[in-house]
């Protein structure tokens, strides 16, 4: 999706680098966003802290990093 989004702009690796420290960076500070209990939701989420996102602010991106380094470096 990012390749059709930047059209050429940006070559997978140089992707794929950002999107690892995007990820490492959510996980990291998800523990900001958590102001209440944590508790299930079910149906639509929202990202905001003040909406309907509801995540461990004990999460881990290891599953997340291991499925990026699954992506090829190249189309």
């Amino acid at each position: 999706m990012c390749l059709h989004a930047f059209d050429g702009k940006y070559d997978l690796a140089t992707i794929k680098s950002w999107l690892r420290v995007y990820i490492t960076r959510f996980f990291q500070n998800q523990f900001k966003r958590n102001c209440l209990p944590e508790g299930p939701k079910v149906g639509l989420t929202c990202i905001s802290p003040r909406g309907d996102w509801r995540m461990p602010s004990d999460a881990s991106p290891a599953v997340w990093l291991k499925d990026l380094d699954n992506v090829p470096d190249e189309v």
